[in-house]
């Protein structure tokens, strides 16, 4: 628009392009800047989550049975020398259960710490302290690959990040020494190299990335990397986004950071023979596939339990989250969240082995799908509807209404009226007053105090997770009725490597505290030390021999027992 247009009137064509100026300038502004990367923000939600994982974490005793196997795997490796590294050994013999990328890890950690005894104090914060740190990662991580399905939305991956920071499965099992809180977090760098491919330079960096994360895996649960990849593959070809950014050189870079994983499954195969298959087949795939193992009799229904259990206050946006996730599957975030919920809930359903930690991989899809809508009720942006808007406004009250209920129940157990829940009072406050609160103020129509509300909520999480791992109460599941430490003290009082315990299946745990295998004694019934609860049984069972007990405590007794013609 020129002056010329308005020759009559001069002034008036001036003060018209002015206003039109103006009406442009304004309409400028309310275009929204795009969102920088809250590096800041992820950093500090990381270093939470590291405080938390660390929090009483050697408190507690190694548990049944990964622990135990796991700790005692990496401290045989600090005995090996060159390529004897590579092969690990339990008590000796080949260990062919898993493969040992994060033992080597644990070993290191064992070699580094001075003085080093099982016994020791510190030995619980060495032998779990690598594991629980890797597995924090997934906290960034998990944020920054919301970041690359919803770039430019600062409060979706902020919003997933915090989601993973507070689901008590991740923060419980990260914590121990077992393998599936790393692969998580493998799998969420694997994914987010995937999705930053964009035809730049860059590209060959990130596929050399995408080789060394994958070989890691493949030393961690290697047969698990199969579902890992196909959860990416599948929406990557469901959006065609090969297309765009694939080109025959990266693969050459792919293979060279898959050199580590491959090569050493090689040299596996090569020095153990068929037994290296039982890594695959028998003590991997093959036996949670195809054998109902301990812990599996409720079959498919042990993952959804552990989400329904585990997803709490989060569980409630679930239902319009895949809602939501399946219309926009014309979109990069609902193919991903879609695709990859999909293929990880196929591998993991049909198992016949179920054990808790085995649903834990669903928890970077759940967040993915939930952390959107955790944004959307900050921010309310009205001129983006989306099905179930009604149903998602009400979530705020029913975080308050269970909030309250919950603080309640704190209030009472606090009292002491019922000695069982006791315990769990401060917990239980400390999720009634965060949930309230949060709840309340998500109400609000003013975004600063929906903001304090979101804050409020994911404060109260955390302040019951740090309660609770402050406490001897996270570690559940332990399959056990009696402490391993008291028995191991009398396991110890002998030299004998010849020992036996009665009544009982043999615990790696006790193995581990006592510095030797101690084994059923049905499995070898001529042993003259044993250990029993029942000293009077043992003798009858074995009247050919004269038993002496030789030390007693906490209700366990150890024997000696010789021939009687001695």
């Amino acid at each position: 628009m020129t002056l010329e247009r308005f020759h009559g009137n001069p002034l008036q064509g001036l003060i018209t392009l002015l206003k039109v100026q103006k009406t442009m300038q304004s309409s400028v502004h309310k275009v929204r800047p795009p969102s920088k990367l809250p590096a800041k923000e992820l950093l500090l939600l990381w270093g939470v989550s590291i405080i938390i994982a660390v929090l009483g974490l050697g408190d507690l005793p190694l548990r049944d049975f990964d622990e135990g196997i796991v700790a005692r795997v990496a401290l045989e490796l600090t005995h090996h020398k060159g390529a004897e590294v590579l092969l690990p050994k339990l008590w000796d013999a080949p260990y062919l259960n898993k493969p040992p990328g994060l033992h080597w890890l644990i070993a290191a950690g064992i070699s580094l710490n001075h003085q080093w005894e099982p016994s020791n104090s510190n030995a619980e914060m060495v032998v779990r302290l690598i594991p629980s740190l890797i597995s924090t990662l997934i906290v960034p991580l998990g944020g920054l690959v919301q970041w690359q399905l919803l770039k430019h939305d600062k409060s979706s991956c902020l919003s997933t990040s915090a989601i993973l920071l507070t689901i008590l499965p991740i923060a419980r099992h990260g914590r121990l020494a077992m393998l599936d809180g790393s692969f998580l977090s493998a799998m969420a760098l694997l994914w987010l190299l995937l999705l930053a491919n964009d035809r730049s330079p860059m590209d060959k960096i990130r596929m050399l990335g995408v080789g060394l994360v994958s070989s890691s895996m493949l030393l961690l649960k290697a047969p698990l990397i199969l579902p890992a990849w196909f959860a990416a593959v599948i929406p990557i070809a469901w959006g065609k986004e090969f297309n765009h950014w694939w080109r025959g050189k990266l693969s050459i870079w792919l293979a060279i950071g898959l050199i580590p994983g491959f090569g050493w499954h090689l040299w596996h195969g090569l020095n153990r023979g068929a037994a290296a298959l039982w890594l695959w087949g028998g003590d991997g795939a093959g036996r949670v596939l195809f054998d109902a193992g301990e812990g599996s009799d409720l079959g498919w229904k042990v993952p959804v339990i552990e989400i329904l259990e585990g997803g709490w206050p989060w569980l409630a946006l679930w239902p319009i989250a895949i809602v939501c996730a399946w219309q926009a599957r014309n979109r990069r975030w609902g193919r991903w969240s879609i695709g990859s919920l999909v293929v990880l809930m196929m591998a993991i359903l049909p198992l016949k082995t179920q054990l808790p930690w085995y649903s834990h991989p669903l928890w970077l899809p759940f967040a993915l799908i939930c952390g959107p809508l955790l944004g959307s009720l900050i921010e309310r942006d009205n001129s983006k509807p989306h099905f179930g808007k009604k149903y998602l406004e009400q979530i705020p009250l029913f975080w308050l209404s269970l909030g309250i209920f919950i603080f309640f129940f704190g209030s009472i157990a606090s009292t002491g009226l019922i000695a069982s829940i006791k315990p769990y009072s401060s917990i239980a406050l400390a999720i009634g007053i965060g949930w309230t609160l949060g709840g309340l103020l998500l109400i609000n129509p003013e975004r600063k105090k929906r903001k304090y509300g979101a804050f409020c909520l994911i404060a109260g999480n955390l302040s019951a997770l740090a309660l609770l791992m402050g406490s001897p109460l996270w570690l559940w599941e332990l399959n056990e009725n009696w402490p391993v430490k008291p028995v191991a003290e009398l396991a110890t009082a002998t030299d004998s490597r010849e020992i036996v315990i009665e009544g009982s299946e043999e615990r790696p745990s006790l193995n581990w505290y006592a510095e030797k295998r101690i084994k059923r004694l049905k499995d070898s019934p001529d042993s003259s030390w044993i250990l029993t609860r029942n000293p009077k049984q043992v003798q009858r069972m074995h009247s050919p021999r004269e038993c002496t007990a030789m030390q007693t405590k906490e209700l366990w007794t150890l024997l000696f027992c010789e021939s009687k013609s001695n």
